[in-house]
């Protein structure tokens, strides 16, 4: 039932973004860049709205897929993964350039569902978890416990479960030795069997071989006084003896197509009919402590609802973020041969999977209907009408995204709550390094981004982070040996950090 608590308060949540809510979240994070914000915001709202709608007509109503343009390093990937992120959905991100067509050796387009399968089964396992911590702990700690000082046993004196003869015929030898009817010299038949063994009593005998014996006054005193030690974390160090269970990994194997994950599937189950294999294992009390709880809370949680629930997410709140998709973009004349038939090849792929289409998982089947994507490209070198006529009909909204210029530099280095000058004050404050920059230095590190920006190669913000570790370089080298110290970074530090810079246009060391 908790978990069932938890998915309603998570709905709940859900329910209450409104379009406004979402795009000041996403301000929190993103500078600038308005229309893409708007645009992921309306499409989150109205999957919101068509979960509210009648199932006969729920089903009609298919998400509008979106496709953002803009150069490098202005925030389209970070828009997608924030927006997931606030509204609690599956979220992946793939490379359009590392899947291949189907006849070709590589990752088929399918996969991406099944990764994304995994990421909703991932969410929904780490939050039925959560709800059971209390639970798994008690039953950890009694674990613990029993390794430490176990119970006294008994053996319970019955027959165990030997092989047992099983008649099959009789017979017996007559006068002359023959086989058959008649008066035998022996006067006795001999019963002929075949040993077996009684499966079911010998599962019995193995299941339950001992019985505890209640613990005495000193033996419960014992035990409390070491769960007392146990809590207070005096025997994290002591070494004992668990027993691990050993899962049988597959090594990852490229396909031409998307029949090995249900060959994988089957394998494990051949596999966990064995037992999966178990050792034991010589661990610290704080080691055997983590095995433990992550069986314990495994144990706890039902594997079924888990998939049920990942699978309901996955299809009716998924979002799949198709990044670099310009580079499978097919310029100039289609059917020209060469790599823009595996590229156009690969388009064709992708397209049912957009539009809709039922995939094989090891989870259970997949429908893809309303599954939210949102593809993103430079597209500096091809175009959007580049890609085929019926892709470009999935992605209904098109956002054009502004490059950024020495205003949003500003903005990013100071306003996002993951701002980069954030970001390194906190890093360098783990080596009692205090580090302040004056707003004339954040200004000039704005200036320069920018204007390193326009001379060679427009990558975005990414070129604040080249400058900042430039900057930042000598002092983050030698912050173990000078500390504690405090650290003004002013307009004079910047420019004698970045002299090269400044003076030379030396920009090669800047290039990534």
């Amino acid at each position: 039932m908790s978990d069932i608590k938890s998915s309603k308060q998570s709905d709940a949540t859900f329910d209450k973004l409104t379009p406004k809510e979402i795009v000041a979240e996403l301000d929190k994070y993103i500078v600038g860049q308005k229309k893409a914000k708007r645009a992921v915001a309306v499409a989150l709202r109205n999957r919101i709205r068509r979960l509210k709608l009648d199932d006969e007509i729920k089903e009609d109503i298919t998400p509008k897929n979106i496709l953002m343009i803009g150069p490098t390093g202005v925030g389209k990937t970070e828009i997608a993964r924030r927006l997931a992120k606030l509204a609690g959905s599956p979220f992946i991100k793939v490379e359009a350039t590392k899947y291949t067509e189907v006849g070709y050796v590589g990752r088929d387009v399918e996969s991406m569902i099944r990764d994304l399968m995994a990421a909703g089964v991932a969410m929904v396992k780490q939050e039925m978890q959560e709800s059971v911590v209390a639970e798994a702990e008690k039953r950890t700690e009694e674990a613990l416990l029993d390794l430490l000082f176990p119970h006294k046993k008994r053996r319970e004196t019955k027959k165990s479960g030997g092989p047992i003869v099983r008649p099959v015929g009789a017979f017996s030898f007559n006068n002359d030795g023959s086989e058959g009817p008649g008066p035998s010299i022996l006067g006795t038949a001999i019963q002929v069997g075949i040993p077996i063994f009684d499966k079911n009593a010998a599962k019995e005998d193995a299941a339950q071989p001992e019985e505890p014996v209640k613990d005495g006054p000193a033996e419960q005193a014992t035990r409390e006084k070491l769960r007392e030690m146990l809590c207070s974390g005096k025997m994290e160090d002591k070494i004992v003896e668990i027993t691990v269970s050993q899962n049988f990994q597959f090594p990852g194997i490229e396909s031409m197509g998307g029949g090995l994950e249900d060959l994988e599937s089957s394998l494990s189950g051949v596999f966990s009919a064995f037992g999966g294999g178990q050792k034991r294992k010589r661990v610290t009390i704080a080691r055997a402590r983590e095995i433990i709880m992550a069986e314990e809370t495994d144990k706890l949680i039902d594997r079924e609802r888990v998939s049920d629930e990942a699978r309901q997410r996955v299809e009716q709140t998924g979002i799949i973020f198709i990044d670099e998709i310009d580079k499978i973009a097919v310029k100039g004349e289609r059917g020209g041969g060469g790599q823009d038939v595996s590229r156009e090849g690969v388009q064709r792929d992708i397209l049912p999977i957009v539009e809709g289409a039922t995939v094989n998982t090891k989870w259970g089947q997949v429908n893809t209907d309303h599954i939210l994507f949102i593809a993103a490209g430079a597209f500096n070198i091809s175009k959007p009408s580049d890609l085929i006529p019926e892709l470009q009909g999935r992605f209904p909204l098109r956002v054009e995204l502004d490059a950024l210029g020495k205003d949003d530099f500003l903005r990013i280095l100071t306003e996002p709550k993951n701002a980069l000058t954030k970001q390194y004050r906190e890093l360098l404050g783990t080596e009692n390094v205090k580090i302040e920059f004056t707003a004339d230095a954040i200004e000039h590190l704005a200036e320069l981004a920018a204007e390193v920006n326009n001379r060679l190669e427009n990558i975005g913000a990414r070129r604040l982070h080249t400058i900042m570790e430039a900057l930042l370089d000598e002092l983050s080298f030698d912050a173990p040996d000078i500390a504690p110290v405090r650290v003004v970074i002013d307009k004079d530090y910047v420019g004698e950090k970045l002299v090269d810079l400044v003076k030379d246009q030396d920009f090669g060391k800047y290039i990534l």
